[in-house]
């Protein structure tokens, strides 16, 4: 009878022993599952909206014809009301300030290009779609425009006059072509590759480059102010060249820039570009060779033909 009663307590304790296990691993399973759902919750919330067609297109645009805009309509003002005992100072430290200003403002919208030269500079090292190419040339066009326009509403007639819009005038002659096109290429094949190493190589990215590129550019602005004007940016020169109706060796602030950043484009590539924070616009490693011979050819051939036709000294 004794034994009878000690094995159905054992069994009894037994059965309450299983029981709780088994309600210990469902509720330990029920938990799991729990938190798990919990989790994709919050990595939903969390996980950014992909971007709509406004986002991806329309907004970096405006940003770029806000930002030229600006840009363009400072350094009008610049020099349309330059005091003359400022010489090159004034206009070097409007326009480097005021692309710091912007650079810094505009970056994580749209990149904050602002110049033609830069946008093909840093298509061809894979930092912006091929398709964003053109609407970025035309903002900034357009932007060129708006700046000049708004640089003639705000100065005196007088002063507009006297600078011609802020216009490039400086080239006056066939003799001083082949130094006014290097100046204009060597310098913006200068700004051009402070913003490709600090923006866009994923090897000498840096938070510094508003700061970099302003500097550049009026280190560039005093030093080649009195040769070429220093414009390095074809929607500058066309914007108050259409507002002021001056047309003189206009081309030579297009060919000059846009070469300037070609061969920045091909420098930076062949010093070994860290194209896997951008977009690769070019595939095979033969390929970046192809491109980097055919970029120094075209450039240096142009500009050998063009040096050939005048004389330097």
């Amino acid at each position: 009878m004794v034994e009878l009663c000690y094995h159905s307590a054992s069994l009894c304790h037994s059965h309450r022993v299983t029981q709780c296990t088994g309600w210990c691993t469902m509720s330990a399973e029920a938990e799991k599952l729990e938190l798990e759902e919990l989790e994709e919750t919050l990595l939903k919330k969390n996980k950014p909206k992909p971007l709509g067609k406004y986002e991806r297109i329309i907004q970096p645009c405006v940003a770029e014809l806000v930002g030229t805009t600006f840009f363009v309509f400072i350094g009008c003002v610049s020099v349309i009301e330059n005091v003359e005992a400022a010489g090159r100072l004034q206009p070097a430290l409007v326009h480097g300030l005021a692309v710091a200003v912007l650079v810094a403002c505009m970056a994580e919208i749209s990149g904050s290009h602002f110049n033609p030269p830069f946008t093909i500079a840093i298509w061809l090292c894979g930092g912006i779609q091929l398709t964003m190419v053109v609407p970025y040339l035309i903002s900034q066009i357009i932007g060129g425009v708006l700046g000049a326009a708004m640089s003639k509403v705000m100065t005196s007639h007088e002063n507009y006059v006297n600078a011609t819009g802020a216009a490039f005038t400086i080239l006056k002659s066939e003799e001083q072509l082949g130094k006014v096109v290097f100046a204009e290429m060597a310098m913006t094949c200068l700004v051009t590759m402070v913003v490709l190493l600090g923006a866009v190589n994923g090897k000498s990215k840096s938070p510094m480059v508003p700061f970099m590129v302003g500097c550049t550019v009026i280190v560039n602005v005093l030093a080649g102010g009195d040769i070429s004007g220093t414009c390095l940016n074809p929607a500058r020169a066309f914007g108050p060249a259409l507002m002021a109706n001056y047309w003189t060796y206009h081309w030579v602030y297009w060919v000059g820039p846009i070469g300037g950043g070609l061969v920045a484009a091909a420098l930076v590539r062949s010093v070994g570009l860290d194209i896997k924070s951008a977009i690769p616009c070019l595939g095979l490693p033969f390929q970046e060779i192809i491109f980097t011979a055919d970029c120094y050819f075209i450039v240096l051939t142009g500009f050998c033909l063009e040096m050939g036709k005048y004389e330097l000294y």
